[in-house]
């Protein structure tokens, strides 16, 4: 096996009995590969399978088939405190009547460390998320975001092969959740540690990993990195997931350019846009995101018309969503717009994602 200090997952899946003597698959066969010092997201909605691939990676989870391995050494088999890995849990799991220095050593304890040298193991660990200050306070004396901290410095206190991390910015407001992108990717580059980070936020992990891997319904969509993702989602599942929230039906036909299709979309529309999907035959959606729409200059091809039903204000920008005759337009542009305003819209065919419709 290559990449001996590796996480690999191999074909890992975890079912369930489900309703009526049938099986539920959470996760299904999930295979991937985590380098030394890699930081990966599992993305995906409510229910996608990604908390069950973390709670497997830790043992929390018993696998149905396929195998973990760590360091070319199989762990699936192992119990959780064996496989050496700190988990971050989005409740924080502190004990409220233990300072913040013994929450932090309390792994330590565990593992029958004195006392001197997990103190001073686990101020080193607090000193690392800037809370040296504030070791002999309680939980309850600290803001959420400093809890989260504690809760970080006690997972990597251990010194873990692997840092799993289960959306620990969830319960923090939104001011509070992008300061703390910044602290965890910091603390991440200070220890190196394989970290898989679960979240439902595709800014978070676009923002903070190495490697994006994208889950519905238990399978794995797509891996890649954060910019294959954003500029060139796989399917149209990901491309949703991935802030695509114009889709535009229609039929499609061939370009002189092999890379690009035309999109008849009705009403007299017709737009050009990459053709992602090799099997697009007939009928295709177009996927665009919100930033990709300018308003159109009198001389621009690829054009659509629309009314304004709705927009959000932001200052320099507003999100607007336009009714046209080929569907709903979300677009980000800037100024201010009036109900029922008409508005002609420009959109770049390389900015326009082509995929085969699915199949009802």
């Amino acid at each position: 096996m290559s990449g001996t200090q590796d996480l690999v997952l191999e074909n890992v899946t975890r079912q369930y009995a489900g309703h009526g003597g049938g099986v539920h698959c959470a996760l299904s066969s999930l295979s991937l590969r985590v380098s030394p010092g890699e930081f990966v997201a599992l993305l995906g909605p409510s229910g996608c399978g990604k908390t069950t691939a973390l709670n497997c990676i830790a043992g929390l989870t018993e696998i149905t088939s396929g195998s973990i391995h760590v360091a070319g050494r199989r762990i699936d088999h192992l119990p959780p405190e064996r496989r050496n890995v700190g988990v971050v849990f989005q409740n924080y799991a502190l004990f409220p009547h233990m300072s913040i220095l013994d929450n932090v050593a309390f792994g330590l304890r565990m593992r029958g460390m004195g006392r001197s040298e997990r103190h001073a193991r686990a101020m080193d660990a607090i000193r690392l998320v800037q809370l040296d200050q504030h070791a002999h306070k309680h939980p309850a004396q600290l803001s959420g975001g400093q809890q989260q901290r504690v809760a970080i410095a006690r997972a990597i206190v251990v010194e873990p092969d692997i840092v799993l991390m289960d959306e620990p910015l969830s319960n923090l407001d939104a001011k509070l959740r992008i300061e703390m992108r910044s602290e965890i990717r910091r603390l991440h580059e200070r220890v190196r540690r394989i970290t898989i980070y679960v979240t439902h936020d595709q800014d978070e992990a676009l923002s903070m990993a190495d490697k994006i891997v994208v889950l519905k319904d238990g399978v794995a969509h797509q891996v890649g990195t954060p910019q294959q993702l954003f500029s060139l989602p796989r399917d149209l599942d990901v491309a949703k997931f991935m802030g695509y929230r114009t889709l535009l039906r229609g039929s499609c036909r061939p370009t002189a350019r092999e890379d690009q299709v035309e999109l008849e979309l009705g009403a007299g529309c017709t737009l050009r846009g990459v053709r992602v999907d090799p099997a697009l035959a007939q009928r295709a959606v177009a996927a665009i995101r919100p930033d990709e729409f300018r308003i159109a200059a009198a001389n621009d091809a690829n054009t659509l018309g629309g009314e304004v039903r709705s927009a959000e204000y932001y200052g320099r920008e507003s999100l607007v969503v336009f009714d046209t005759a080929c569907g709903t337009v979300y677009a980000k542009l800037p100024g201010s717009f009036a109900i029922g305003q008409r508005v002609q819209l420009h959109i770049a065919p390389e900015r326009m994602l082509c995929y085969a419709e699915p199949q009802p």
